[in-house]
């Protein structure tokens, strides 16, 4: 009924998730609306717990290795190698330090595969599939160099407890040079492609803003930070395996941060290159010497069942700092694991950033944090005030119950 007053916009709400097309991983969104807008914003992750930290806390450290390539697909050696140098400082484990560069070169060749894996799923989000196939064509090169070092394009088992698993041959150099020389041929492509396009600028300039105060309030880390104005990047502030050598720097968006997507995407297009350049640097000054403290597995072991303490073991992910809590006390198994990937810190920057947004806009700044709810997720179940642990006997019965339900 028209009583003669203007009609107000009646407030509705919109559930995106957890499984949709522009979300990569499962991740449930509830948007509030004013017509296109977005006027508040609650989000659920939760949905892809694999109680990894359990069943690593009955096996060996050298087993655990193996778990933590597995917690992420994307970031194997970024887990791998944080949970490593928590054991390490606990054992007093010392890496030789050609282990140490073959660390960092794998490290920064995951950077690179990632974020252009990132760049990708932006361009997919934007609508801009060409891009998106022209990114991950682009990858693919640096996926054949992980290829090359590890045996394996996922899951590379190349980090070991005291060292790495496989050494740098001499036949295997002038590979790793003729991929880096390919990126560097093709990186002002890519930028040129990204940040000259009017249509990406459009979508992505002044979209999905976070101010350096909020993102220092909300703890956010790595690219999402940065393109806000934070100088921040543990290999730069807290330097590990053969940072210290390389004096690396935070990337900061050139001219000032806006810290919007657009931001976003310039400052991992920069990493890139500098990933390039660390490489390099790698490679040229490469030590001689071994590559593990112990390569008599029966002998690692043994000291690492004797280690008692607790250390954080701490890597600049893809997405920002990643962190490793373990304690030992005397025993084969980890008294405590505690597992904080990236995407944990920076999944509330969601909420400044969708604010007073148009509905379209959401899928490509939900992506602009490149969120990994996969090493993101855990759970703890309580009932009544009491904590219950899921064995796999209720697992199991719980889905047989569903599935009858639903038959």
């Amino acid at each position: 009924m028209n009583d003669g007053k203007a009609n107000k916009t009646v407030p509705y709400t919109v559930p995106i998730g957890p499984v949709h097309p522009a979300l990569k991983e499962p991740v449930m969104f509830t948007f509030g609306m004013e017509g296109e807008v977005v006027k508040t914003v609650d989000f659920a992750p939760g949905q892809t717990h694999r109680g990894v930290e359990w069943m690593g806390m009955r096996r060996n450290p050298v087993q655990i290795v193996h778990l933590t390539d597995r917690i992420c697909g994307i970031c194997g050696v970024v887990h791998s190698l944080s949970f490593a140098r928590a054991v390490e400082k606990i054992a007093g484990i010392e890496v030789p330090e050609r282990a140490d560069y073959i660390r960092t070169i794998l490290h920064e060749l995951e950077r690179i595969q990632s974020h252009l894996l990132w760049a990708g799923v932006a361009a997919h989000e934007l609508g801009f599939d060409s891009l998106f196939y022209l990114a991950w064509r682009v990858r693919e090169e640096s996926m054949d160099m992980i290829e090359n070092l590890t045996g394996n394009r996922v899951n590379y088992g190349i980090v070991q407890i005291g060292g790495v698993r496989r050494d740098i041959s001499d036949d295997q150099r002038p590979i790793l040079e003729k991929g880096l020389k390919y990126y560097e041929g093709l990186l002002d492509q890519m930028a040129t492609v990204f940040l000259e396009d009017s249509t990406i600028r459009m979508r992505c300039r002044d979209h999905g803003l976070l101010s350096e105060e909020q993102a220092r309030l909300l703890c956010t880390i790595g690219p999402t930070a940065r393109a806000s104005g934070l100088n921040m990047d543990v290999r730069q502030d807290y330097p590990y395996c053969a940072y210290g050598d390389l004096d690396v720097k935070a990337i900061l968006p050139p001219g000032g941060a806006h810290g919007d997507v657009y931001d976003r995407i310039i400052v991992r297009l920069l990493e890139v290159g500098q990933s390039i350049g660390i490489i390099h640097q790698c490679i040229d000054n490469l030590p001689a010497g071994e590559i593990l403290w112990e390569p008599k597995l029966a002998k690692l072991l043994a000291v690492c069942k004797k280690a008692n303490g607790e250390a954080i073991g701490r890597v600049e992910a893809p997405r920002g700092e990643c962190m490793h809590y373990v304690r030992m006390d005397g025993n084969e198994a980890p008294a405590t694991w505690k597992v904080k990937g990236s995407s944990y810190s920076n999944l509330m920057s969601w909420i400044p950033m969708l604010q007073g947004e148009q509905l379209a806009d959401v899928p490509i700044i939900v992506a602009s944090i490149d969120p990994c709810l996969s090493c993101t997720d855990r759970v703890t179940v309580v009932r009544d005030g009491r904590s219950d642990i899921l064995t796999k006997e209720d697992l199991t019965r719980l889905s047989r119950e569903k599935t009858r339900r639903l038959m």
